[in-house]
């Protein structure tokens, strides 16, 4: 199947967006045009249907380089971490074959190997409350997959556990090994088979195939570390020593996939997950004090990324390269903005200030009379 093929609905389908979101495809034109990222792809779902799909931009800041179309493929980064892990994570729950209040160290011999960790569940790697550090540099002393996670599972924390809520890379590594124990498969094929194939998202996989690469957008010139441009393959080193395949990221995916995937949590988990199961890790846990994290995603906080009109009742999840996914259940509306802010380098934090006025533009869009 080509790429230009795989649409929810027919391109005829969308021949009003430009007008009805013109405001919030400004904003990525001027961002754009402000060098804050070379192109960007947007999907809008609302009431069941998705009812926008787009493009701007190019792959690069050359005016020679692809034009980017609404199934242009992304490293979406950290938000692999809700779209693959903390979704396999609920169908597993929900089978019965996972206890997310076990303890981490004993799924995982050598993790606590000092006894400082023997309180640290399931539960709180999904929520980022273990005390683990947000993040570590683990692929500068690994020369393998397996020199990796046996650094990891030695990272110490930086803070009792349940006593704060810090956001952990390293947690969700060992997660997504914990994971594939549990399923039997690794995660990449559990992720596939339970997940990526029941929602036709034709265009989502840890490792995209060859083929795909001249159609996913470039995140970084990589000087330092791999010596080349980075296309097509993960951008976060510690998942490339892992062998593309983690927990905490790896995943590509498109647009229109990631459509199919919000429409499926504002379903209530329909057809891959029970109601109960997606209310439990979508509501923001009761500890730390404070915290805005649930089960796996976030929820919105002050300041928040998805702005300032998605319901408290939201959840998302942002990925570093540029990417995020939010889903509003009250108004049955989920985003999906993909972009490579990383390129040619990781300098330009602008997304941070352009993200929360996309998503309030196109809440004010769909509420004006």
């Amino acid at each position: 199947m080509a790429l230009s093929d795989h649409n929810p609905l027919p391109i005829a389908a969308y021949s009003d967006q430009d007008e009805r979101f013109a405001s919030a495809f400004r904003i990525l034109e001027d961002a754009i045009l402000a060098k804050a990222f070379p192109g960007a792809a947007v999907s809008v779902t609302y009431r069941g249907e998705t009812i926008a799909l787009k493009g701007v931009g190019r792959f690069t800041y050359d005016p020679a380089s692809p034009t980017v179309e609404p199934t242009t493929i992304y490293d979406i980064a950290s938000v692999t971490k809700v779209v693959a892990t903390t979704t396999a994570a609920m169908i597993l729950y929900e089978r019965g074959a996972l206890d997310i209040n076990a303890r981490v160290a004993d799924f995982l011999p050598g993790f606590d190997a000092d006894g400082s960790k023997k309180r640290i569940t399931l539960r709180m790697l999904l929520a980022h409350s273990s005390g683990l550090p947000a993040y570590e540099r683990l692929f500068e002393r690994a020369k393998s997959r397996d020199e990796l996670l046996q650094l990891a599972l030695e990272v110490p924390l930086q803070a009792p556990p349940l006593s704060r809520a810090e956001y952990s890379d390293v947690g969700f590594i060992l997660l997504g090994e914990i994971l594939a124990k549990v399923a039997n498969e690794s995660l990449d094929r559990f992720c596939t088979n339970e997940i990526f194939r029941p929602l036709r998202m034709l265009f989502t996989g840890f490792n995209p195939r060859s083929d795909w690469h001249a159609h996913i957008a470039p995140t970084v010139e990589d000087r330092d570390f791999r010596g080349k441009t980075i296309q097509g393959e993960v951008h976060d080193e510690n998942a490339w020593m892992m062998g593309g395949v983690s927990g905490h990221a790896g995943l590509f995916s498109n647009a229109p996939d990631l459509a199919q995937f919000g429409l499926c949590m504002l379903r209530m988990g329909s057809p891959i997950l029970k109601p109960a199961t997606l209310n439990l890790f979508t509501r923001r846990e009761a500890m730390p004090e404070g915290t805005s994290r649930a089960l796996g995603w976030d929820t919105p906080s002050q300041p928040s990324q998805s702005g300032q009109t998605f319901s408290s009742r939201s959840f998302g999840h942002l990925g570093y390269t540029g990417t995020s996914l939010w889903c509003d259940p009250v108004r049955q509306l989920s985003v999906s903005l993909l972009t490579n802010r990383v390129w040619p380098d990781r300098s330009s934090q602008a997304i941070k200030y352009i993200r929360p006025r996309f998503h309030d533009a196109i809440v004010e869009a769909l509420e004006a009379k």
